[in-house]
């Protein structure tokens, strides 16, 4: 018993946070974090608030050749944000699976200034290839998931050679998409395609935070 009593002693005399560590949740990954949360957000606005303006038809979304005004403001801030604009909550929530379990690892590898430029880049090349080459519009976060899936195949990058996985992502990823492209779907697998090449590119030139590889 007197020995019970002096271990709880012990145990008083201790600092807080050396009896009970608590635990927190920390916005780990805020670029990745914070795209997600206002993507959640504009779909939530548009099914609610919104219901009847066409939120994500005007301000998330690219339309196609022919719809763009150059000199409207709002065509050329729709070339970065239609990434933001989702179809529904499966459509968003299928390309956040994969965001929220790569993206993290990326922002981690590259820096949150890099992978939001990397994000800004992709959605701006897609944009302008939708509107000059393709009759539909455009929106949602796919061509940034493959983006990010071909570039998480450079994490251990070495100046001078080629990953096997980064060779295996291209012909299973981009393949399936080429040959999907044929079908007629509302897909939009050039989107795909691009942000695939476009993170292949990203993941040739960066080595990780910021510095610039050798090829």
């Amino acid at each position: 018993m007197g020995d019970f009593c002096k271990g709880c002693a012990r145990c008083l005399n201790r600092p807080a946070g050396a009896i009970i560590r608590v635990m927190r949740i920390k916005y780990n990954a805020p670029t990745v974090l914070t795209f997600a949360f206002i993507s959640a957000l504009v779909l939530l606005l548009s099914q609610t608030l919104f219901r009847f303006y066409p939120l994500e038809e005007l301000w998330f979304s690219v339309p196609g050749k022919g719809g763009f005004n150059p000199a409207s403001l709002r065509c050329w801030i729709t070339l970065f944000t239609h990434v933001a604009g989702h179809a529904g909550w499966s459509h968003l929530v299928s390309n956040f699976m994969v965001i929220l379990l790569i993206g993290p690892i990326l922002e981690e590898h590259y820096g949150s200034p890099h992978l939001l430029v990397m994000i800004l880049i992709t959605a701006l090349v897609t944009g302008l290839l939708n509107i000059f080459f393709f009759s539909t519009g455009l929106l949602g976060a796919s061509g940034v998931v493959f983006m990010m899936i071909l570039l998480a195949s450079f994490t251990n990058f070495t100046a001078g050679e080629i990953p096997l996985t980064f060779i295996l992502i291209l012909i299973l990823y981009l393949g399936r998409e080429i040959v999907d492209s044929f079908a007629s779907n509302n897909v939009s697998e050039f989107a795909h395609i691009v942000g695939g090449l476009i993170g292949g590119l990203f993941g040739f030139f960066k080595t990780g935070k910021g510095k610039r590889g050798v090829t």
